[in-house]
């Protein structure tokens, strides 16, 4: 009876695997409409594409799932935060373990590009790109969406403190919000590097530094990842979350939690560029190319609303998911944000950060408030 299992144990597997293969295969030699054939052929005869993503794993797992189906190339992928994908980026020196990076804020993918790890290449769809800000003017990275930060609180948390919401960001400061508040780790979270770069830009280094470090004393949490605190809110184990709004949409909608509140913050905000660029050295150049024509195209970004990702996409022919803006939001209710600045300056302006909140008293190596993982 033992052998009998294990023979059918290996049976399916093997079927898996020739189904799998057959699947690609059908694909290949095939035309999809709207991408360079050419292009396609010689991604195909790669055969594999490596993704590292930094968006939510739902829509990472719809939109690399799909572009296997539409081309029949292996593709695998990896959700890591942006700042994650940094570091191991910087750590490999050119010679890069995944070969496009998909999702997250733009300012580690300017460090990136800084350092000379992302691959210029000039995309065809591109041209559906609404503005210059959304993309890198090198062509180095482009954007796919964008989303606004701002805060979420559970409405129910409130009321029964006798508290009121906050509606700027000199509110996060009051003094009865004491460990209610969550962010994301500066060191990790892609989110938390665009807090404290709109912190400075708005109040200047030193005021903004000293304002993350008055900020600490109502922290209770650094998540590992931008949307960490998000996924607290609902249930009342954040009472307050600083992070992107969509991502308030997602738990409101998707799970449900119709106790949470949405604030953009009264003085001004930010949002981030989400993108996709390919990594110098990129193994699978060609499936890499044809990753960022799909990237840029209705056959992926429009996936994002059907897989709990409710940012405002950049493309002109893509659909917009209408339910952000019967929440409220509005992507042009934003400061004007200078890239450059966090481009040359983030990494010092993390190293300011945390060296005065630990002159401060803050225990930053505390992993259960800091988190890593």
């Amino acid at each position: 009876m033992k052998k009998l299992t294990v023979v059918l144990l290996v049976l399916v597997v093997a079927l898996t695997g020739v189904f799998a293969q057959g699947a690609q295969e059908a694909a290949k030699g095939t035309t999809v409409e709207g991408f360079d054939s050419a292009l396609i052929s010689a991604a195909q005869a790669e055969g594999e594409l490596v993704v590292y993503g930094s968006c939510e794993e739902e829509y990472l797992a719809a939109v690399c799932t799909n572009f296997e189906k539409l081309f029949g190339i292996k593709t695998t992928y990896q959700r890591l935060s942006t700042g994650e994908v940094q570091a191991k980026i910087e750590e490999e020196k050119g010679n890069p373990s995944a070969d496009v990076f998909f999702g997250g804020t733009t300012d580690p993918y300017n460090m990136l590009a800084s350092e000379g790890l992302l691959e210029r290449y000039d995309a065809k769809n591109a041209s559906h790109i609404t503005k210059s800000v959304y993309k890198h003017k090198d062509n180095l990275w482009y954007g796919i969406y964008t989303g606004i930060l701002g805060f979420m609180y559970n409405a129910d948390s409130l009321k029964r403190l006798g508290l009121e919401p906050p509606k700027d960001f000199p509110d996060l400061l009051k003094p009865e919000y004491k460990g209610l508040i969550w962010l994301s780790n500066y060191n990790t979270a892609g989110t938390a590097k665009l807090v404290i770069n709109t912190v400075i830009q708005k109040y200047g280094h030193d005021a903004g530094v000293q304002y993350l470090v008055d900020l600490d004393k109502n922290i209770e949490v650094y998540t590992k990842s931008g949307s960490g605190p998000s996924k607290n809110v609902g249930t009342g184990e954040c009472v307050i979350g600083i992070g992107f709004l969509h991502d308030g949409i997602y738990q409101i909608v998707d799970n449900g939690y119709d106790n949470i509140g949405l604030v953009i913050p009264s003085s001004g905000t930010t949002c981030e560029i989400g993108a996709t660029a390919i990594f110098k050295g990129a193994k699978h150049a060609n499936a890499a190319k044809l990753w960022i024509e799909y990237a840029l195209s209705p056959n992926c970004v429009n996936l994002a609303k059907e897989n709990g990702s409710y940012q405002f996409l950049v493309l002109d022919n893509a659909e917009q998911p209408q339910i952000a803006y019967e929440f409220g939001l509005d992507p042009s209710n934003v400061i004007d944000y200078d890239f450059d600045d966090a481009t040359a300056n983030t990494k010092q302006y993390i190293s300011d950060v945390m060296t005065a909140l630990a002159n401060a008293g803050a225990a930053t190596g505390d992993t259960t408030r800091f988190q890593t993982k």
